[in-house]
């Protein structure tokens, strides 16, 4: 009998005593890093509402409890019986039983009132029909990408089921040996801003934190083959941890899954669809413009099938030695600050992954409220000591002067936009503007994936900012369904109807100016006096959005939004940019991210910015704190234990 299996048998038989003498326990296994619990008495379970509670609490795992399917009522009648106790405003648009597990799936409008109170709905469900309920939101707005996620995880079930029993029990394996130490080795994003990865090791795991790739920098990946990653093997890696969904931090997942990897990817839920809408992205532009991508569709789906997504604020076991949980990290939907606690208390590391430390319109700001950190791996996009951006408000008003110069001259706004993210935040100042008339009515046309994005916003509004969650949930205000705001999706011939109509605000992908549909818009309008290029987002060394912001106005042109030709373009229109709209933290953000740390670490790691920018932001967290900093190159290790 392995170790997992014994460990097993008595966790079992713990539960058995712990349990009322009316309830069996028909087994235990592992999925992932959860405890599942099988049972023919579901109904008795959740009629005692703290017995799960407590079984976690003493045994210290996150525990589902399923039932046998000879104690399932039958899906007709158990669809009836729900809809009976599901209040009718809950908005239920689908129910998917699945008889393997006794799980049923419930899509609603507003999953609270499924949920109830400290869930009271979801065990009433299951005294009435046996099964047990989970609750998905149905997206205010209809996104593909997530209809095309929950279809292909049902498909895949079975094999998924497979890869989290295997997970779990290689999370709780036996540990191997009694050494005890911890090192980080960087594998990108050192002295430059893109291509994050990073190894944490101990002596008994393996974790990569984050994959991705360099923008405007063709061809650099991170060091992936060293002996510390890949080069001893696919599968030495224990566990992956993404920390967003950007491109630079998750652009070469896939790439794994190409070289052999089989193991988990942990993020939050809305970075996993991101992630899958990027990376697909990421493939067809590189198509369009006659790259060869690094991997293709089947990777991106192998990573989907891979993804075990976590909540802000789970404790949650990614190996025997290393537990690991998600924080807000300000920065897009769904990313996280993520807090390793790596043994017996023996040594703990947060890597910051992109923050912003203030509020915004779209997210609360980052957390930085941990139980122990000796070391912070810290991001520094922003940290040179000039990087001061403008306030929020000041960029908002200025942002609105530009359109209103623009509205006046007869002209068009074009920006250059995120989809995941800058683009949310500039719709929502929009929105607002020509709510209260600050602006004048006009249409705003999305082109490229910020429709899609955005309705990803819209299914996950947990992950938003308070007041902008409530605004979605109970006042029925969605600001991004306003009637001004129209998605591109007939392509070249709905471009040039824009350009040659009236005026108009267009926020456009790539927002570094790389490729993707703002070629297109730059081809149609850059000749245009009248009309403005406004940058609200950083823009990278070597990118063709650097070069503009730089001067530049002979633009050269190839790619397929404008029929293959080759040529170069005179840019006429005015070019502005409006600091204060990134994701990132500033340096003032990072600064104060540092200062009120609780606990403050006692050492940095400044990375994710280009050499400038780290070694200023290394040295004055050094001189204002007395901490030991440091501005790594890529593959360094670090040892901390």
């Amino acid at each position: 009998m392995s170790s997992v299996d014994k460990q097993l048998d008595d966790l079992k038989a713990e539960i058995d005593t712990e349990v009322p003498a009316d309830i069996t326990v028909s087994d235990v296994t592992y999925e992932g890093p959860e405890l599942v619990i099988y049972t023919p008495h579901p109904k008795r379970f959740a009629q005692n509402g703290d017995l799960v509670r407590n079984l976690a609490s003493k045994l210290r795992k996150r525990i589902t409890v399923r039932p046998d399917p000879e104690a399932l009522s039958a899906p007709k009648k158990a669809e009836n019986e729900i809809m009976s106790v599901v209040p009718e405003e809950a908005g239920v648009s689908d129910l998917d039983f699945h008889q393997d597990t006794g799980e049923v799936i419930i899509e609603a409008e507003k999953p609270g009132m499924v949920i109830g109170r400290h869930g009271s709905t979801l065990r009433d469900i299951t005294k009435q029909v046996g099964w047990t309920p989970e609750v998905v939101r149905t997206p205010p707005i209809e996104s593909s990408t997530v209809s095309n996620v929950r279809n292909f995880l049902k498909q895949e079930r079975d094999e998924r089921r497979d890869i989290l029993e295997r997970v779990g029990r290689q999370i709780h394996r036996e540990e191997m040996g009694r050494d005890q130490w911890v090192r980080i080795t960087t594998l990108g994003c050192c002295r430059e801003v893109g291509r994050a990865a990073f190894i944490l090791s101990t002596a008994e795991t393996r974790i990569l934190i984050d994959c991705g790739d360099k923008p405007g920098a063709e061809g650099e990946v991170p060091y992936l083959q060293v002996p510390e990653a890949l080069g001893s093997g696919p599968n030495s890696i224990d566990a992956v941890v993404l920390t967003h969904a950007h491109l630079d931090h998750s652009a070469l997942m896939p790439l794994l899954f190409k070289y052999g990897y089989d193991g988990p990817i942990y993020c939050t839920e809305p970075t996993r669809d991101l992630m899958g809408l990027l990376q697909l992205d990421y493939l067809d532009v590189a198509s369009k413009e006659g790259r060869t991508p690094p991997y293709d569709s089947e990777q991106v789906r192998e990573t989907i099938k891979h993804t075990i997504p976590l909540e802000y604020g789970d404790v949650t076991d990614i190996a025997p030695d290393v537990k690991i949980t998600f924080h807000n990290a300000g920065h897009i939907l769904g990313s996280a600050v993520t807090h390793f606690h790596i043994g017996d208390g023996l040594y703990n590391v947060a890597f910051s992954g992109d923050i912003h430390y203030q509020d915004t319109r779209l997210f609360n700001g980052a957390v930085n409220d941990f139980p122990r950190v000796e070391t912070l791996v810290l991001e520094s996009t922003y940290g040179g000591r000039n990087d001061y951006q403008t306030d929020q408000e000041d960029s908002e008003e200025k942002l609105l002067e530009v359109i209103n110069e623009t509205y006046d001259e007869g002209g068009k706004v074009v920006i250059p936009a995120f989809a995941v993210g800058r683009s949310q935040e500039i719709m929502l100042v929009l929105e607002e503007a020509m709510r209260t008339g600050k602006i004048p009515e006009m249409p705003i046309h999305l082109d490229g994936m910020i429709w899609e994005a955005t309705a990803i916003h819209t299914t996950y509004p947990e992950y938003l900012r308070d007041d902008l969650r409530d605004r979605i949930f109970h006042e029925d205000k969605n600001p991004f369904l306003a009637d001004q705001f129209n998605h591109i999706d007939a392509g070249e011939d709905e471009r040039q109807d824009v350009a040659d109509g009236d005026q108009c605000v267009i926020l456009s992908t790539s927002g570094m100016v790389t490729g993707g549909p703002i070629m297109s818009w730059l081809r149609h309008i850059g000749p245009d006096p009248d009309s403005r290029l406004v940058f609200v987002g950083y823009q990278a060394q070597g990118t063709m959005g650097r070069r503009i912001q730089n001067g530049w106005d002979e633009i050269p042109m190839n790619d397929s939004y404008g029929g293959g030709r080759s040529n170069t373009l005179s840019l006429n229109m005015d070019v502005a940019t409006v600091d204060g709209f990134s994701g990132h933290a500033d340096r003032k953000g990072l600064m104060d991210f540092v200062k009120t740390m609780n606990p403050r670490p006692e050492k940095v790691l400044c990375v994710h910015g280009d050499e400038r920018s780290v070694q200023d932001l290394s040295s004055a967290l050094y001189h204002e704190f007395n901490m030991r900093t440091f501005a790594p190159k890529n593959l360094e290790t670090f040892r901390f234990r």
